[in-house]
């Protein structure tokens, strides 16, 4: 298997400064390639801290220049924010930089203070999403953009530098609704799975994909990537402890910088399936679904780690995962314990499982 980390730069509760989460998490990027991991990657957020990242091509990039050999991912840059003909110029730019290294993941976003700071129609998501991909494929295919949609109208201008290898297999997108995993395979996009929902509700939707997948590209598609927020402590009883801390508290974070108990989804035209959670969170209250979305990730001992990841691997097919160490007010000693256990004692077993799928072009 194929074994990346993610850094968020999280500081929703402001507990120190930005400038200190940067140094921490900047730290724990930094030991990538010393500890083994295949790959970093980070995400794509503004406004607050729920994500400080509002520049995720700028960060890869920094974290070409300080490292060699892994991979560079995108999780995700959500294009209905951006002009796309810039991203496939800034993709292509850090593909060049770090030597053909990087791993393109897209999404069309979620968050309301961001749409609004961005002045972009929320509603419109979707179709933008749609055209803004398809002319980032397109262009980061051909070497050149020229595109007439309903959204945008780009005449033909080619991208320099030359993307110099495909990056079809190695372009991946974050969907969570049944309706964007059709608009992913349509697209011959890959999937990240970033855990939400029941095991077993999304391995009925990977087969729908799969099927559209092959069907629209005559191929089957790339294993999924599975992204979990990770807790791993030699203790059982600890390791549970600290996952319901700090793993429950990142979703109370997810909670607030969507404002899931706001209402808003049932009138923004897209998001009908986000306010069956904002249901959900009414029914059933935020404790009860912070529990659940815990169990969805991967915490415990070593051992329990690699049990929990392999579980999941045989439901959804997925050959590479994705961990995040460093989330909610974790201090910086834990996630670096955290993140060195995990590379010691779990990393080694997923590395010598064979590929259930053939490689992607990126591995």
């Amino acid at each position: 298997m194929h074994v990346g980390m993610s850094v968020i730069f999280q500081n929703m509760l402001r507990k120190i400064g930005d400038d200190e989460v940067y140094r921490n998490d900047l730290r724990l990027a930094e030991q990538v390639e010393t500890l083994g991991f295949d790959s970093i990657w980070s995400v794509e957020h503004h406004f607050t801290g729920y994500t400080m990242v509002p520049d995720v091509v700028q960060f890869l990039s920094y974290m070409a220049g300080r490292t060699k050999h892994v991979r560079l991912g995108t999780m995700v840059v959500v294009l209905p924010w951006h002009d796309p003909i810039r991203v496939a110029e800034q993709i292509t730019m850090l593909d060049h930089l770090s030597g053909g290294r990087a791993v393109l993941g897209l999404g069309r976003g979620l968050g309301r203070i961001e749409f609004e700071g961005f002045r972009v129609e929320m509603s419109e998501s979707r179709g933008r999403f749609v055209e803004y991909a398809q002319l980032v494929i397109e262009a980061l295919d051909k070497g050149y953009s020229e595109f007439d949609g309903k959204f945008i109208q780009q005449p033909r201008r080619d991208i320099r530098p030359a993307p110099f290898k495909s990056f079809r297999g190695r372009t991946y997108a974050a969907a969570v609704s049944p309706e964007s995993s059709r608009v992913m395979a349509e697209l011959g996009l890959g999937l990240l799975i970033v855990p939400q929902k029941p095991w077993s509700e999304v391995a009925r939707e990977l087969e729908t994909y799969t099927a559209i997948f092959e069907q629209v590209n005559a191929q089957p598609p790339p294993a999924p990537i599975h992204v979990g927020w990770t807790f791993c402590d030699e203790d059982e009883g600890r390791a549970r402890e600290m996952a319901h801390r700090y793993i429950g508290g990142y979703y109370q974070t997810v909670i607030d910088h969507y404002e899931m108990t706001r209402g808003h989804f049932e009138k923004t035209k897209g998001y009908e399936y986000y306010h069956k959670v904002t249901e959900k969170l009414v029914d059933y209250g935020s404790d009860k679904l912070k529990d659940f979305f815990v169990d969805l990730q991967v915490y415990g001992t070593p051992r329990q780690c690699l049990d929990r990841i392999m579980s999941i691997r045989e439901r959804v097919g997925a050959d590479s995962y994705v961990a995040v160490f460093s989330y909610a007010d974790m201090p910086h000693e834990e996630a670096q314990r955290n993140m060195r256990l995990f590379a010691e004692k779990v990393m080694p077993a997923l590395k010598q499982e064979t590929p259930l799928r053939k490689a992607a072009g990126w591995e």
